[in-house]
């Protein structure tokens, strides 16, 4: 089975988008796996299927690097965006593109050749009761204690938790480059205290308009960006009072920047740039 891919990246959150509007593409994990592999493969953080919608412009089927489900991914949307708007789908500037964590509204940047640059998108309310996220705790979603069985030992560490359409755990810290993601992002992603598994950020705030992160992505591990991370960390900071609501908050990632807004009704709106690297076909 031959297949044609678009690769594309936001902030470095690269994915292989496959266009099922002409041909109802179907893999496997495994396969899924595959293509993710960056050796043997064509390399990204996983692949997303762009399917017709009957309400929307397309619908984002997405999937993770392990060939898990992805409920929403905050770069991948924009991309989605980008591809619906160049391809024609999309018959104007505003796109809607359907996910699993409902339709997502684009207000697309086009370039002077007429293809998009990038998007900001309606990212829609913040998540902030822990049985919505879901965390199994009983409290508020602010400094949640979190259990990490270390060979040193127990740490008790503190996570303030944000489901963007699925769950974050949000961790301000200092000297984040240090950090050893590959020994302790898997802690958290696996702990009991959350059943879907989580995705973890850890913040340095540098100013009260800028952050930056570092981001353990389940089913992908890290990656150099994440959308719905770097919302969850603004709506994080601005609980915690390290930014403003209204503001627009820098976050500084590994793979680029993406600006988010915290609105006082809880709405998020992220702005950050879509970008096609190449296209090409694979056999499977």
């Amino acid at each position: 089975m031959k297949i044609n891919f678009t690769k594309m990246q936001g902030a470095g959150n690269d994915y292989i988008y496959v266009d099922c509007f002409a041909q109802d593409v179907r893999l496997s994990a495994q396969q899924i796996a595959f293509l993710s592999d960056r050796r043997f493969g064509v390399g990204g953080d996983g692949v997303i299927f762009i399917r017709p919608s009957e309400r929307a412009d397309g619908f984002m089927d997405m999937y993770n690097l392990d060939g898990s489900f992805g409920m929403m991914c905050g770069n991948g949307v924009r991309c989605v965006g980008k591809y619906l708007f160049d391809h024609g789908y999309a018959k104007s500037e505003t796109v809607r593109v359907d996910t699993r964590s409902g339709i997502k509204t684009l207000h697309m940047t086009v370039g002077p050749d007429g293809k998009a640059l990038g998007a900001a998108v309606e990212m829609g309310k913040a998540e902030l009761r822990c049985a919505g996220i879901p965390v199994a705790w009983d409290g508020e979603n602010l400094d949640v204690p979190v259990r990490l069985q270390t060979p040193q030992g127990e740490q008790i560490v503190h996570a303030t938790c944000v489901s963007m359409g699925n769950p974050h755990a949000v961790v301000f810290t200092e000297r984040i480059d240090a950090l050893d993601l590959e020994s302790i992002g898997p802690l958290y992603e696996c702990n009991p205290l959350f059943p879907d598994r989580v995705n973890t950020e850890f913040i340095e705030v540098l100013s009260p308009t800028e952050l930056r992160m570092r981001v353990w992505e389940r089913g992908s591990g890290e990656t150099l960006a994440c959308g719905t991370g770097a919302c969850a960390a603004a709506v994080a900071a601005v609980l915690k009072g390290y930014c403003s609501y209204e503001t627009p908050v820098t976050v500084h990632l590994r793979g680029g920047d993406l600006k988010i807004t915290y609105a006082k009704d809880g709405s998020v709106l992220m702005q950050g740039p879509a970008v096609e690297v190449f296209s090409g076909q694979i056999e499977l």
